[in-house]
């Protein structure tokens, strides 16, 4: 007799089991590509789309929808808009089957596998891949799609190490991801600066750093038509002050975690000096920032009692002069400026020096000389010239409007002209035979001239005293990065150490190791002890090479001695009424392992003798050899 309870059992999981399996197939149709996938694969949305609906054709699924990602990645599933509207139906029961190529398709990581293999089964759903045999609905398919996963995850692993190894690669060689920046343009792959619009982004940095904010920059970008836009904004002028590509440099991955930094990957636009000052310039800058006074050392001084930066503050009095001072809201500590300003007034006028000599004039025109675009500015005027034929062209053949036309052409003619300039400037400066050398020629016979020369000198030669608040706090900012200040036993202050910017000082320790550029050192010649001047080692040909330029123009005097590194004792003996004009190490690294070292030394006479007809010349030019 049949038992009714066993076959009221037995039915009712039949019946579960065909709604499970024996029911009509509902699917979704997944369908994604990334640029990798299309590269690597080669299959597009279309062709996955007409294989899937033919197999859904042939199993007799009816589709309800085809889901397409497109340009995304596998890595997750979280920013695949289609797979979660996908993944809503499968919820609301409007699908019962993902139906897709691949089950990298779906993902290709094993986490999220796992959630899609959860939520199948809390929804009563499962898979069918065209190319991996994948079922879902037991234990040994679900494991075999484990399998299948870990693979592909594998797979995807590997190939970003790959690629993280070859963009390193390429990032190093100049290849910089992503859309070129204004400025730069694409010569085999590699980014290089643009003769028509580096320009754009010098003068853009050298006004932001002059205390324009973004704001006064976009309005004179618009009103002078820069590049023919009357459409520049300030956060296009705040990005590119903040791209650190502008001074040859990259960061790949800016935004993520732990992005990747690439030191002088590209030749830069504008120098590392000039980029991070203006990044110091931002909150002085800033719209909301009104400069009313100048401070000279406002963010210099670090406060002696508890490290902060000093504020500034000032004071007029009755006779309408401003008295600034420097304090610690924490510590009570003030500062008077010109205490400060008094202390190192001879490192102030040597970098003032520098600043006027190398930087301002030297180092510009050497980079010229070194870098020489007469080549590149030659192919890009033919190349603007071509275009210029290109468009006559298409005019006659109807293309064009005739305002489109002369649109264009003004374009082109002033690119066109812009370069035939900087031809001209690169022919004037190819013509000037400075070298790097010249830059201690330079240094010397301003020193002689202080001598010889003082009226004339006064007359040719800006010192510190000589410049207003606005220059001053400007060389501050540029060389200097901060001040230490110390106690003294009454409770005064004064500067205890000066630390200079990183790309200024790297800048001068290059020139100086060079034996290009001279620095002071204390030292007595006999029972007196001066400051004198000191360059680092140059080959004798050079040496004499300079001497015989300087003997062009006055009567020098060339003598060998040592110098004592313990008791800073010089060990020479001068012609009466001489001054040092330098001295210089006769080796090359003498310091290692010796007390003494070989010294060569330059003297002049203390008179007002010179070997010029002009002696005006001897402030303006550098004598041939």
């Amino acid at each position: 007799m049949l038992d009714n309870n066993a076959f009221g059992s037995s039915f009712c999981l039949k019946r579960r089991k065909f709604l499970k399996y024996g029911r009509k197939k509902i699917v979704g149709i997944y369908i994604r590509v990334s640029t990798e996938d299309q590269a690597r694969e080669g299959f597009s949305l279309s062709e996955q789309k007409e294989r899937l609906e033919a197999m859904c054709k042939y199993k007799g699924y009816e589709i309800y929808y085809v889901y397409e990602d497109t340009g995304i990645s596998a890595k997750n599933t979280k920013e695949r808009p289609a797979f979660n509207r996908l993944l809503d139906d499968i919820k609301s029961k409007k699908i019962n089957t993902i139906v897709t190529l691949k089950l990298d398709r779906l993902t290709r990581s094993v986490y999220d596998w796992e959630n899609i293999m959860k939520f199948l089964e809390e929804n009563d759903a499962y898979i069918d891949c065209a190319n991996d045999e994948v079922n879902t609905t037991n234990a040994n398919g679900k494991m075999i799609s484990r399998l299948l996963m870990s693979v592909s995850q594998n797979e995807i692993e590997r190939t970003s190490e790959r690629t993280k190894i070859g963009l390193s690669g390429a990032i190093k060689s100049g290849n910089i991801p992503g859309q070129t920046p204004l400025g730069f343009k694409r010569e085999n792959k590699k980014l290089v600066p643009d003769p028509l619009t580096k320009d754009v982004i010098v003068k853009m940095y050298e006004l932001y750093f002059n205390g324009n904010s973004y704001q006064k920059i976009r309005n004179i970008f618009n009103k002078e038509q820069i590049l023919e836009k009357t459409n520049w904004r300030d956060n296009t002028m705040k990005a590119m002050i903040e791209n650190e590509v502008y001074k040859g440099d990259y960061i790949h991955g800016k935004r993520r975690k732990n992005p990747i930094y690439y030191e002088d990957v590209i030749e830069p636009i504008v120098s590392k000096e000039l980029w991070d000052n203006c990044q110091v310039q931002k909150k002085i800058n800033s719209r909301s920032y009104k400069r009313t006074l100048t401070y000279l050392f406002l963010q210099k001084l670090i406060c002696p009692k508890c490290g902060r930066i000093l504020g500034g503050k000032a004071t007029k009095k009755k006779n309408g002069n401003n008295y600034f001072y420097y304090y610690c809201h924490d510590c009570k500590t003030t500062i008077k400026e010109d205490i400060i300003e008094e202390s190192p007034k001879q490192l102030l006028n040597d970098i003032l020096e520098y600043d006027s000599v190398v930087n301002e004039f030297f180092l510009p025109v050497l980079k010229s000389k070194v870098s020489d675009p007469k080549e590149e500015l030659q192919k890009e005027l033919i190349e603007q010239e071509c275009k210029k034929e290109r468009i006559k062209q298409a005019y006659i053949n109807g293309s064009f409007t005739l305002e489109e036309y002369n649109k264009e052409i003004k374009i082109i003619e002033n690119n066109i002209n812009h370069l035939k300039g900087k031809l001209l400037e690169n022919v004037q400066v190819s013509e000037l035979k400075f070298t790097k050398e010249d830059i201690l020629i330079k240094r010397d016979m301003d020193f002689i001239n202080h001598i010889k020369l003082p009226a004339l000198y006064n007359d040719f030669v800006t010192v510190w005293n000589d410049l207003d608040r606005e220059k001053k706090a400007s060389i501050v900012m540029n060389y200097v990065d901060n001040i230490e200040l110390k106690i003294n036993k009454d409770n005064t202050y004064e500067i205890d150490k000066v630390n200079f910017r990183s790309t200024f000082y790297k800048n001068w320790k290059e020139l100086f190791d060079e034996g290009v550029i001279d620095t002071k050192i204390p030292a007595y010649n006999g029972a007196i002890r001066s400051y004198i001047r000191y360059s680092e080692y140059m080959p004798m040909k050079k040496i004499e090479q300079h001497i015989t330029k300087l003997r062009k123009c006055y009567e020098v005097y060339y003598y060998q001695g040592t110098f004592d590194l313990k008791t800073q004792m010089l060990d020479c003996k001068l012609y009466d009424d001489t001054s040092i004009v330098r001295v210089f190490a006769l080796e090359d690294k003498p310091y290692e392992g010796k007390e003494k070292i070989d010294m060569g030394v330059i003297s002049v006479k203390n008179d007002n003798k010179v070997r010029a007809e002009n002696e005006e010349e001897l402030f303006t030019i550098i004598p041939d050899e």
